[in-house]
């Protein structure tokens, strides 16, 4: 299981996210920002609904992937909890996301985060995964 700290960011709200793979970071990272969002316990896991994004990097299809989440929950109005990618590579990105449509009386909105951004994006493998990405709030 990955790992992920809120950092301090004017204006701003970021995350640095660790893990030992690439589809855990892309994985931890969608956790991080949706509990930014919205407490992951006031979500049950009642549908699911498939995703697919692409960008020309790793970096561009974090910020894709994350970007894609947000529109789910605003546009869709679906709230996932459980976030698992199916292929992760050649710029695509599939995914399965498990949770339930937004619920107004459950589901009290923390953090109103607009967009993830490239300011500062940095993804890095070393001894293992880790990225540091700031969200346009």
């Amino acid at each position: 299981m990955g790992q992920f700290e809120a950092i301090e960011h004017t204006a701003d709200v970021g995350v640095v996210v660790r893990a030992e793979t690439a589809v855990e970071l892309f994985e931890t990272a969608a956790e991080a920002m949706l509990s930014l969002i919205v407490d992951p316990r006031s979500v049950e896991n009642r549908a699911w609904t498939e995703r697919a994004v692409e960008a020309d990097d790793l970096e561009g299809l974090l910020v894709a992937w994350l970007n894609d989440l947000l529109l789910v929950l605003s546009v869709d109005e679906f709230v996932p909890r459980v976030f698992v990618i199916d292929h992760l590579g050649e710029g695509r990105l599939r995914a399965t996301l498990h949770g339930e449509p937004f619920d107004p009386a459950r589901h009290f909105i923390r953090k109103d985060v607009k967009a993830a951004t490239h300011h500062m994006l940095r993804v890095e493998q070393g001894d293992g995964w880790s990225a540091r990405i700031i969200f346009d709030v």
